[in-house]
């Protein structure tokens, strides 16, 4: 529909990338050339844009800010039969925190602070300000989107985008269990170390650790390399005196996923510096 891409084009311009939806809030299926990603897809599909074919396959990793794609004769059938426009928040620097039902809006009231608010068909999209894992069912009626995920635009919303809460990226994080406990390599180094604070005001530790996603994310290049001496950077200059916390390092372990970086190797690399610094 020709809303529907008004939409998308008027979004693009905006630094959001988008895509269209089927009906069922369905991204569009692969097309057979994609079909079980046999044309090997984006790396790991962490990073948003089409697929070389150049239609808007794999789902969330389509969504693209490129106009000349949007309007492409490619993606001109999918625009007749799009029943919906959708966009990558991990893409738009946001992180969505959909709440399915009234009971779910009661508890973000209560739990989360107020931001950016989007109403939906049955609840409300709470719109912050940073990127995270995605994850759903954190709670009952409660998901979120950020990263590797789509969400409905339904308008601008109401109120100013504040910063993502610690809150909302707790609720990612699930307790493993008894039996096999996940190592957890950052506490005891960053909670270990009580040297002198450097930071002559609390913006020191802030500004730091912004360069540094700034540094992650203008990577065109070398982006493993890049993330490790960035990571060695940072604790460098704020790993000695206990002010660094794991907030921040998911904070850089975020901007290194978003370049297409795993898990692993993000950990790999924090270790390494670590032990290249002595911490």
């Amino acid at each position: 529909m020709k809303e529907h891409l008004r939409t998308a084009l008027l979004l693009a311009t905006q630094s959001v990338p988008v895509l269209p939806l089927r009906r069922g809030k369905l991204p569009f299926r692969n097309c057979p050339a994609c079909a079980r990603n046999a044309c090997g897809g984006r790396p790991n599909m962490r990073t948003p844009g089409p697929c070389v074919c150049p239609r808007p396959c794999h789902g969330w990793a389509a969504a693209t800010t490129d106009p000349l794609i949007l309007n492409s004769p490619a993606w001109a059938p999918v625009w007749r039969h799009a029943a919906a426009v959708a966009y990558h928040p991990g893409g738009a620097g946001v992180t969505v925190v959909d709440l399915d039902d009234p009971a779910a809006i009661a508890w973000a009231r209560k739990s989360l602070p107020a931001t950016r608010t989007v109403a939906t068909t049955r609840g409300e999209h709470w719109i912050y300000r940073g990127t995270m894992q995605s994850a759903n069912g954190v709670r009952p009626g409660v998901d979120i989107k950020s990263l590797m995920a789509y969400a409905r635009w339904l308008g601008p919303g109401t109120s100013a985008t504040v910063a993502l809460p610690d809150a909302v990226r707790a609720l990612a994080v699930k307790e493993p269990s008894a039996a096999r406990r996940a190592p957890q390599p950052l506490s005891a180094p960053l909670s270990g170390q009580r040297g002198v604070c450097p930071h002559r005001t609390p913006s020191y530790l802030e500004r730091g650790i912004a360069m540094a996603e700034q540094s992650i994310a203008a990577a065109s290049s070398a982006v493993h390399a890049t993330v490790y001496r960035t990571f060695l950077a940072v604790l460098s200059t704020h790993g000695r005196c206990g002010c660094l916390t794991e907030t921040h390092a998911a904070r850089l372990f975020t901007a290194a996923q978003v370049k297409g970086e795993s898990a692993r190797h993000c950990t790999d690399a924090w270790t390494n510096a670590l032990t290249t610094l002595g911490l």
